[in-house]
């Protein structure tokens, strides 16, 4: 059996930005007793937690579009590992792999709605053009996050259902294909709209 080193925490640097989604979750879950009990931990950032008006609690982090890019190019690598291990009949490491980016692609896309898209719909929402651009991607995003789901989902057992391999290539190579076209859509369109001050 192949031993393959993986990278320590691939998607690590979203977990100041998990961790402050977690705790306003939780804050909204459990109310006010949990906020006295547990202080939020947030990045230099954010502003201060304000129950009355969510407005104010998703504020704008200078790294985030550097973050999102980085996920995006951690999981295109994911993504080569995945078809290495595929042509190599590796099914195992395949599953190993779908499993990553089921993981990466789901912390991405939480990151972007929690932080990209509410802070964008927010700050654009007196310009009808740009807001509607924006409901449009979050759209497009859903519905591609759901295939995309839906797809490791289906082949996540491949490390020991081997017959599965028959139809995987085909549908791997679809879901690539669709995974390049929405970042470059999003790194060119998108994330530059996402500016301090509007």
């Amino acid at each position: 059996m192949r031993h393959v080193q993986k990278p320590a925490r691939p998607f690590a640097h979203n977990n100041a930005i998990e961790r402050e989604i977690m705790f306003d979750f939780f804050r909204k879950k459990t109310g006010s007793k949990a906020e006295a009990a547990t202080p939020p931990i947030a990045p230099a950032t954010a502003a201060a937690p304000n129950t009355q008006n969510i407005n104010h609690q998703i504020q704008f982090q200078p790294d985030l579009i550097d973050h999102l890019v980085a996920d995006h190019r951690r999981l295109l690598e994911v993504y080569g590992e995945i078809k290495q291990a595929f042509d190599a009949a590796d099914y195992k490491l395949v599953s190993q792999g779908l499993d990553e980016l089921r993981r990466g692609l789901q912390g991405h896309l939480l990151t972007e709605n929690v932080r990209m898209y509410i802070y964008l719909d927010r700050h654009l929402a007196s310009n009808e053009f740009n807001s509607e651009l924006i409901r449009g991607f979050r759209r497009e995003m859903d519905a591609i996050g759901k295939v995309a789901m839906n797809f490791l989902k289906k082949y996540e057992a491949i490390g020991v259902d081997n017959e599965l391999a028959g139809a995987f290539a085909k549908d791997f190579e679809t879901i690539g294909a669709v995974l390049v076209k929405r970042i470059e859509k999003e790194e060119r369109d998108l994330y530059p709209l996402y500016m301090p001050h509007y």
